[in-house]
């Protein structure tokens, strides 16, 4: 590292997560911060009250132990009290372990004893797994978040507390100490389909350069509008909560809800006139299924939701954009970065007029790079391929938050590599530096010596309007060595043959690329966070338990 003239700067100035809360409530007091109860009811405060509330918490935990140095767990929703936590633990020098409730049990009380939590903030809603973890873990006391009064609920967990009870008797200002930037401000456990969780540790200054940067990348401002709908027990909501209190834009926390509440969660868009929202393409399809079935639609033209996870097929980005004139902006991260990597926000104006087919197949690749984000695709030997659109290799990844190692994991240095992430993804890079995914190493289907993106063939057979979903596989073939099979929902009400499927990627494959099987289903198998759990399909194609 090279070293020169000592600036006069004030370098020893720790960035904490705290003070990007500090700077809302301090610049933005009055600037609304919404929540949804577990009554399903809407409630409203702002950043200066969530300030009050976030001191009156570190108080409260304080009270019960909680220090530098604590891990402190939380099993919630896109709640009012988990966005609380999200300030208030780090600001005590502590680590917030997210809890990923969609985790099976046997993973989720992994991740309580790996991460060795003491203290867990659970939801009056989630108490029945809370009650399933309690037996062998690590933690010694138990904190109940709830909006119902406390002698109206019972558990069978030993060394329970209220936290709104414990909240009511602490002062309204807490005096916070500076805490080290490198300290770990939360933690997460990816969420593959093998092997245990891993766990990723993020730092303080991470996460708020993290903040900075999606600001940047999005052109977020206080005049906004935002909605986290990916879980805030899920890498961070990909970092929206905090960056919104950094921007000091209004903030909609929609509380629990799943596929049969997205009319609460369209009505929440277009009363609180939201303007970002994040989430999987999954969720955006759901949210456009049920516009499209109400006798009105709402206008939605100032809304951009940045859609992660996979790659949003180009029938959604129509869809929203034809019906509401919503923007589906494409993104790309994973738990190991923070997660922003890139944001496929414009087109280059060096790239001039393209066609409108053009366009789309730009705006549906995972995009550029963030400010303070590296990239680079390799070849099996670790040389870097040229960003020629079409050299495939393994995505590396490094800038100031990404991960350079698992929590207490000593047999994961085939992820890492002089600094880099080794992503596991397939990518190739054009001339312009634009980022496509075509598949994951695990996922890529190779039939002849020749490499099929099941991205690609998913996105092309989704660009039919009667189909809902679909996915792609690789299973094993004698003579090619592996071959595609295809699952396909359908839209309700609709019908389409296996041969018409297959006539509409002729546009896209040749002949010999297309799947030898198509099969139709009502549904996909999906991981814990939304994600196709290709695995499944595959065991399930070839007879195997799942």
């Amino acid at each position: 590292m090279l070293r020169g003239i000592p600036s006069t700067m004030g370098d020893d100035y720790q960035l904490n997560v705290l003070s990007l809360l500090r700077h809302a409530a301090v610049n933005f007091p009055r600037t609304e911060v919404v929540h949804r109860t577990s009554g399903g009811q809407w409630g409203r405060s702002t950043y200066g009250e969530e300030w009050t509330r976030v001191s009156r918490m570190a108080h409260a935990l304080e009270s019960l132990g909680v220090t530098a140095g604590s891990t402190v767990g939380v099993l919630d929703w896109n709640s009012r009290r988990h966005f609380e936590a999200y300030f208030a633990v780090p600001g005590l020098g502590a680590t917030m372990v997210q809890l990923n409730l969609r985790l099976g049990e046997a993973d989720l009380a992994y991740v309580v004893n790996h991460s060795q939590a003491q203290y867990v903030i659970v939801d009056e809603s989630l108490l029945p797994i809370a009650e399933k973890l309690a037996g062998g873990s690590y933690v010694r006391q138990w904190i109940i978040a709830s909006d119902t009064p406390s002698a109206e609920i019972s558990t069978t967990l030993e060394n329970a507390v209220f936290l709104e009870d414990l909240m009511a008797q602490q002062p309204e200002t807490y005096d916070f100490e500076q805490v080290e930037e490198s300290t770990a401000a939360y933690a997460g456990y990816t969420t593959g389909t093998t092997g245990r969780p891993k766990g990723v540790y993020y730092s303080n200054r991470a996460s708020y350069l993290h903040a900075m940067a999606i600001s940047t990348g999005l052109k977020l401002g206080y005049t906004d509008v935002i909605m986290p709908i990916t879980p805030m027990f899920h890498v961070l909501s990909w970092g929206f909560p905090q960056a919104a209190a950094g921007a000091g834009a209004k903030l909609v926390l929609p509380g629990r809800f799943s596929a049969d509440d997205m009319g609460a969660i369209a009505q929440a868009f277009v009363d609180e006139e939201v303007t970002v929202a994040n989430g999987a393409p999954a969720i955006f399809s759901g949210l456009l299924e049920f516009i499209r079935s109400q006798e009105t639609t709402p206008d939605l033209s100032r809304a951009r939701l940045i859609s992660g996870s996979t790659e949003p097929p180009v029938s959604l980005m129509k869809g929203f954009r034809d019906l509401t004139g919503a923007e589906v902006i494409h993104a790309y991260g994973a738990s190991e970065t923070t997660p922003v990597v890139t944001v496929n926000w414009e087109i280059k104006p060096e790239l001039g007029e393209l066609s409108e087919d053009e366009q789309w197949r730009l705006k549906r690749s995972q995009g550029l790079p963030v400010l303070g984000v590296e990239l680079k695709v390799v070849d099996p030997t670790g040389e870097e391929l040229p960003h020629d659109g079409t050299s495939m290799g393994e995505l590396l990844v490094r800038g100031p938050w990404i991960t350079t190692a698992y929590h207490k994991l000593d047999d994961s240095a085939d992820r890492f590599q002089d600094g880099w992430w080794k992503s596991g993804d397939v990518a190739v890079m054009n001339e312009a530096g634009y980022l496509k995914l075509t598949d994951r190493l695990k996922d890529v289907i190779k039939s002849g010596g020749e490499w099929i993106s099941s991205i690609d063939m998913e996105n092309a057979i989704m660009d039919d309007e009667r189909v809902l979903e679909a996915a792609v596989i690789a299973v094993p073939d004698e003579k090619w060595e592996e071959r595609p099979v295809a699952y396909v929902v359908l839209r309700d009400g609709q019908s389409v043959t296996a041969d018409q499927i297959r006539e509409g990627l002729l546009s896209s494959f040749a002949k010999w690329q297309l799947p030898d099987a198509i099969e139709f289903v009502d549904q996909l198998p999906r991981t814990s966070v939304g994600k196709l759990d290709k695995k499944v399909l595959r065991a399930q194609h070839l007879g195997e338990d799942g």
